[in-house]
């Protein structure tokens, strides 16, 4: 009787691990199905920047905080892929080529060179523009409205004539423009000569000075504000990042630069008409997901991400003496007087 009571126990043992380990092999089961589950619904973002500057950095920020609120967060469902080409040509060349070898499900290019250069490295793989002035001419897509193809995102463009029609009315005197920009930057070859043919209109002398890089820009500026009373630079990367020096050398002059974003007029120009940075990566990150949810970059329409905001660095001005009219300053969102 012993043994026959051993033998059940024995058996009932055995039941009871089996079912034991069907239960934690199915818990694994489970779990793991789970864990593929998150991977697969893992959104894999990549970023190409063309070089670390406050505007650009402002433009990232924007993007990855709007995508958090949006519910995409680094860490549990974005894995993000930022890479920075420090306005190395072949820099961009690797990081777009490393950025598609790597499958992402979508990138974004800050700048028009960076976007440039993951066009020429993929044709399938949905790519966002982040702050791109004229995204037709420079050859990236057919069509704002219909773009025609695997790229759609935001354009940074304001309105020109408006600008320019700010700075007469700042400086009433005004009658000798300079205009300074890169000459190897597309966005900014388009500006100048909508700007050029405005600034004319509006009975200006037009002085024209281009930088071939930043190493050149610190002599140009001279060359160019000892000839005019006022400089007005468009959308333009490289100045942007050599903007303090642009700034100290017309302070040395007299007189003062008109930029077109808000962190170049923070960083030491008088007052533009530009664009919101942070802004331009809230409305990418729009269309990130806009296009993660399923819509045809070939048919989305690109997104301008406003229509020009009044920014005015009050302490430049009252250091060169200009004085900002009330209807303009009320208007103004006041940056750079730390």
């Amino acid at each position: 009787m012993r043994n026959k009571n051993g033998l059940i126990f024995g058996v009932l043992l055995l039941a009871i691990l089996g079912v034991f380990f069907i239960k934690e092999k199915n818990k694994e089961k489970i779990n793991q199905e789970i864990v593929v589950e998150t991977q697969k619904n893992e959104v894999k973002l990549g970023v190409l920047q063309l070089l670390s500057h406050p505007a650009l950095d402002t433009i990232y920020k924007g993007l990855i905080e709007e995508l958090a609120r949006q519910g995409y967060e680094e860490g549990k469902n974005l894995k993000i892929d930022f890479q920075n080409a420090q306005a190395d040509q072949s820099n961009l060349v690797a990081m777009s080529s490393k950025l598609v070898e790597e499958k992402n499900d979508i990138i974004v290019g800050i700048t028009t060179p960076a976007t440039l250069a993951l066009a020429n490295a993929t044709k399938e793989i949905p790519i966002i523009m982040a702050g791109i002035t004229y995204p037709v001419e420079a050859g990236l897509i057919a069509d704002e409205k219909v773009p025609g193809n695997n790229i759609t995102g935001v354009s940074d463009r304001t309105p020109i004539k408006q600008q320019i029609e700010i700075m007469k009315e700042v400086l009433p005197n005004l009658t000798k423009l300079g205009i300074l920009y890169t000459s190897s930057e597309d966005n900014s070859i388009k500006q100048v000569e909508e700007a050029k043919k405005i600034a004319t209109d509006l009975g200006l002398e037009i002085k024209v000075a281009a930088v071939s890089g930043t190493n050149d820009v610190q002599q140009v500026t001279e060359s160019l504000a000892s000839e005019v009373q006022a400089i007005f630079v468009p959308i333009d990367n490289t100045i942007a990042s050599t903007m303090p020096t642009v700034a100290k050398v017309a302070q040395e002059f007299k007189i003062g630069v008109f930029p077109s974003a808000d962190t170049m007029v923070a960083d030491g120009g008088v007052l533009g008409l530009g664009v919101d940075q942070y802004q331009i990566g809230v409305e990418t990150a729009k269309v990130v997901i806009e296009v993660l949810n399923g819509a045809d970059p070939a048919k989305t329409a690109i997104t301008l991400a406003n229509e020009g905001i009044i920014y005015l660095n009050e302490r430049k001005a009252q250091e060169l003496g200009i004085e900002i009219p009330a209807n303009i300053k009320e208007k103004a969102q006041i940056v750079g007087n730390k």
